[in-house]
């Protein structure tokens, strides 16, 4: 109990007075080792440790391939092809903005970065069509957390990382609720639409120049086969596929659309240099973090905790959901699944959880968590776009965050729909 007031007191606090996510997690570790009487130096050698694994090397390559992909013209023939698709109907816009989201995301990995793609291209023209600006913002920042649900996914990396559970396994179980996502986000948007007279392009569909965006986005629709395809016919693991994914967002970008120059190469650098640092720093503090918990037991007592509310695991893990939109609200994504998993997942096992359906669940309330003010990265991302107030964005996004709430328990309670995919190709 003690040790369990220090780590988690000290990150509180430290949380409060508004140091940084990592430089919190850090702290408390640190004061968990003096209390512990252990030496200090295990925080640098922990965290050392935590970021040397071949496995994680997947995160700063599909946070390049994305920003990479961004600018060399790809996402926005991915509009294109979405815009021609359903761009007529009623909300056609919105609906527009969820499945370019979706195809985005099925190429970069990052709920942020699908948000800045296709949010810098789907909202002014929302805008320009009469939407509203929090309604076009609030399409794009739930469309955009997409971006850590439908595979590849940097968060399914660092949970499959932290738990040994198969990532290609977590990549596919993503395909059928990634899905099942989208189509509720379109539906929201398209009630919303409808409720406030928000038409389509106006244009009726044409076959013909279906076809022709088709074409022309043909390679941007090919990376996510290539990489998808890779992982699982067997060619080469996730690891190597977000390699493959530099490369080809390069080639691509560089020398078949021509619009990768020099400079922006550079800035896609400089861009996922300083996320992947503050990304590392993360998770090697927050991985010393979890090591203390585990050495004390703190999981386990979690889970005699538990057991005396309820010994039924979906009463179990709709707890932990409320307690993850809770979470989601205050701490960043990775540092909530590097802290959380080795206290959680223990706990649901024991109830005969599938640790790829707790994975998934632990995604979608972490795609909650993009939206949720005061940390919500992804209505920080959409307000930059549309130049206005984080408060007005989050009173327009709230039918969403409900609609994925629902979204949620529907996965809780049919456990299928995560582990049909991955338990059939086995």
């Amino acid at each position: 109990m003690s040790i369990s007031l220090v780590l988690f007191g000290g990150l509180t606090i430290f949380l409060l007075l508004g140091v940084p996510i990592a430089i919190s997690i850090g702290f408390a570790s640190l004061l968990g080792l003096i209390f512990s009487k252990m030496p200090t130096v295990y925080l640098a050698q922990g965290s050392f440790v935590a970021v040397d694994s071949f496995p994680l090397m997947a995160v700063p390559f599909f946070i390049l391939a994305g920003n990479l992909m961004e600018t060399g013209g790809l996402s926005k023939r991915l509009v294109r092809v979405a815009n021609v698709l359903m761009g007529s109907y009623t909300g056609g816009l919105a609906t527009v903005t969820v499945i370019a989201c979706a195809f985005f995301a099925a190429i970069s990995g990052s709920g942020p970065a699908t948000v800045a793609a296709i949010g810098s291209i789907m909202i002014p023209a929302m805008i320009k069509k009469g939407y509203s600006k929090d309604f076009a913002s609030a399409v794009a920042a739930s469309g955009g957390a997409l971006g850590i649900l439908i595979p590849p996914s940097i968060v399914m990396v660092v949970y499959g990382v932290v738990g040994s559970v198969s990532i290609g396994d977590l990549f596919i179980a993503g395909i059928i609720p990634g899905i099942v996502i989208s189509a509720v986000l379109i539906a929201v948007g398209y009630v919303i639409s409808k409720k406030n007279g928000y038409s389509g392009t106006g244009e009726k569909f044409s076959f013909k120049e279906f076809v022709v965006a088709l074409k022309d986005a043909f390679w941007a629709l090919l990376a996510p086969v290539i990489i998808l395809g890779g992982i699982y016919g067997g060619v080469f693991t996730p690891t190597e596929a977000a390699v493959v994914a530099v490369v080809y967002g390069f080639v691509v970008g560089a020398f078949i659309y021509k619009e990768l120059k020099f400079d922006q190469i550079y800035n896609s650098l400089y861009k996922t240099a300083i996320t992947v640092g503050s990304v590392m720093i993360i998770i090697g503090v927050a991985t010393t973090f979890g090591r203390l918990m585990t050495m004390y037991q703190i999981p386990h007592k979690m889970a005699m905790f538990l057991s005396t509310i309820s010994q039924n695991k979906y009463v179990i893990l709709m707890l932990i959901n409320l307690f993850l939109l809770f979470i989601g609200m205050f701490m960043e994504t990775l540092a909530t699944v590097i802290i959380l998993t080795p206290l959680l997942l223990p706990v649901v096992t024991n109830l005969g959880v599938d640790p790829i359906h707790f994975g998934i669940l632990l995604v979608v309330n972490s795609e909650i968590g993009f939206l949720t003010p005061p940390l919500g990265v992804n209505l920080f991302v959409a307000s930059n776009i549309s130049k206005i107030s984080i408060e007005k964005i989050t009173k327009a996004i709230l039918p969403f965050i409900i609609a994925l709430f629902a979204a949620v328990t529907l996965l809780t309670f049919v456990p299928q729909i995560s582990t049909f995919l991955p338990r059939l190709l086995k």
